[in-house]
Parts: structure tokens; sequence; C-alpha cells
């Protein structure tokens, strides 16, 4: 394994930290199936939704993937509880091994685009995380478009955030924030905002292949908008469109890679080399350290988008899990 690199941030008002880059390499013969196999099979399957109509039976169709994933069992030995919030609910998700105390907690939001997903479809990496790092986590099932619109999402995962300090008595530097794709822009969006509202920041913050700058401009024009497996490019436009259309892309408060970033708390971002949210992560890290937060991105050679998903199945993801879960520990600790 390569030694991390060291980088010096162009400097801002803020005094810069350093940015440290982990290149991991290279890709194993099972996670390069894997990519094949999407290029192959999953390609095809989301151009059939390029000239979809983007109206509201596509999304209840979205939506309704989290039911057909409700029969997925995480790991043996997890345990989780539901919890009601106004509106929405959340799970707690206690991995295997890890007891039953919740004064150390990771806020869990998930990914799928704003419209997908949910408690079902991530609670086996959840629990991996939860495992990992040797805390819960509180999974947030917040409400997504079409009940929501893409810029009320924000408001149920500071909601549950807001519950752990207030309610739940958890101190803010005994809380991680991670979320995977959406998840991760809406876990530094939920950073930002709490820090808005006055609130205590968490110990840190975690992205997994975050999404953070809603103008696709750059991420179209990146070679990783032919590498990618996926090729998401053209539906990618068509979601935001769909979205986001209404706003303006250059608010901080829809692209969180835009706001002020000085004070956040030290930042762990993961990436595919060849997926095409990489130049998201790539940029979001160069601002963090210009802006003097602690920032380490994780670059995996030629994983998939959120590769972490496929668990024990992928000798990376397997790592990654376990670096995510070294990092919250650490985080925790200080």
């Amino acid at each position: 394994m390569p030694a991390p690199e060291q980088t010096e941030p162009e400097r801002t008002g803020s005094r810069p930290a350093a940015l440290v880059i982990d290149r991991r390499g290279a890709a194993s013969l099972r996670s390069r199936a894997v990519a094949a196999g999407v290029r192959r099979l999953l390609r095809p399957y989301l151009a059939r939704f390029e000239a979809a109509p983007f109206d509201e039976t596509a999304l209840r169709r979205a939506a309704s993937y989290d039911r057909l994933a409700a029969r997925s069992r995480p790991p043996r030995g997890t345990h989780r509880e539901r919890v009601r919030f106004p509106g929405f609910g959340a799970e707690w998700v206690h991995g295997p091994g890890v007891g039953r105390a919740r004064d150390r907690v990771i806020l869990y939001l998930h990914g799928g685009a704003w419209v997908s997903c949910g408690l079902n479809t991530h609670r086996p990496m959840v629990a991996r995380f939860s495992a990992a790092a040797g805390v819960p986590a509180l999974s947030v099932d917040y409400r997504m478009i079409p009940d929501v619109p893409f810029e009320r999402e924000v408001d149920d995962c500071l909601a549950a955030y807001r519950w752990l300090l207030e309610e739940r008595g958890v101190p803010a530097a005994d809380i991680v924030i991670m979320g995977d794709s959406a998840g991760g822009h809406l876990a530094f969006a939920t950073a930002l905002r709490a820090r808005a509202e006055g609130l205590p920041l968490p110990a840190a913050l975690v992205g997994l292949s975050p999404m953070l700058d809603m103008d696709l401009t750059g991420k179209l024009a990146h070679a990783n908008a032919s590498l990618d497996p996926s090729a998401p490019g053209v539906l990618l436009e068509r979601l935001m469109e769909g979205i986001v259309g209404h706003l303006d892309v250059a608010d901080p408060a829809v692209s969180p890679i835009r706001a002020d970033l000085a004070g956040l708390p030290p930042v762990l971002l993961t990436a595919g080399s060849t997926e095409l949210l990489y130049c998201d992560s790539e940029e979001m890290a160069r601002r963090l350290a210009a802006a003097g937060v602690p920032v380490t991105f994780q670059v995996w050679d030629r994983q998939i988008h959120v590769f972490q998903m496929f668990g024990p199945l992928l000798p990376e993801s397997r790592e990654s899990i376990a670096e995510v879960g070294a990092f919250v520990r650490d985080a925790l600790r200080r």
C-alpha cells in the first residue's frame, strides 16, 4: 500500500490544513468482475430511465425499492430498534458485538439520489459500519421527493441530530455524521445547518462517494464521465433537472461544496478512482483543507459507486469498512 500523499492546499482566509490523499490500488480481480457486470447489466437497465417521464409515478416506483429490500438480512448478531419522529422514522442499528449503550453514535444518512432507498437497502452496510466502529448507528428514514422537495430533506436529518443532542443527551463530540452518495450530501448539509442554527458540530463527518456539487458541468467534462461503468451522466442530468431545476445550484444550501467550510470537524471522504462523482470528493477535499479542516481523501482504484455496499464480498469493501470504523473510533476518542 503506498504511503498517503500530503499536499499543500491553496490558501484562503483560514489557516490551511494538510490534505491527505490516500490512494488504494490495484483493484482486485473480484472488484473488476463486479465493475464489468455493472457495465454489462446495470448500464442498459439505467438507460431505460433516461427517456422515461420524470413524474410522480416514476418517483413512487423508485421509492418502492426500499420495500423490495425488506427481506435483506444484516450480519448475524445485529440488533435494531425503530424510532418514531414526527413525520418520519429511523432505527437504531447495533452491529454484531456492539453493546446496548448509546452514548456514542453514528448518525447515518442513506443514499439513493434523494428519491430512493432507505432503512432496508442500507441496513446491512450500516450494521457493518456500526460493528467496525464499535458504536450503534441511528439510521434516518428521512422524507424524500415527492413527499418533500429537495431543499426540505435536510430538515429531517437535522431533526434527528437535534434529537440526539437534546432528547438523548448525547454530546456533539460523541456523534459522527456519515452518509453515502445523496446521504453524503445530506451529511454536509446537516452539519452546515446545525452550525447556522447555533448547534454544536459533531466529532467528524464521513462521505462515501458523496455528491456535493449540483452543478454537473465539471463532472460531465471529467474523464470519468466515460470511465464510470454505469455511465450515469445522462440520467444524472435528468435527475438534476427534475429535483433542483427550480433552485440556484450555486447556492451553498444546494451545493455544500460552495459553502464556507471553515470550522467543520475532521472529514473522511472515499471514492472510486473512475466513478463520476470522484471529482466532487476531490474538489471538496481541496476546499476543506484550504478552509483549515483536517481531511483525508481515500481514492480506491477502479471501485464502483459506494462499493462498500458489497460488504464481505469484496476485499476493498471489507478494508474500507474497517478503515471507516477506525476513523470513527479515533474521532470519538478525540
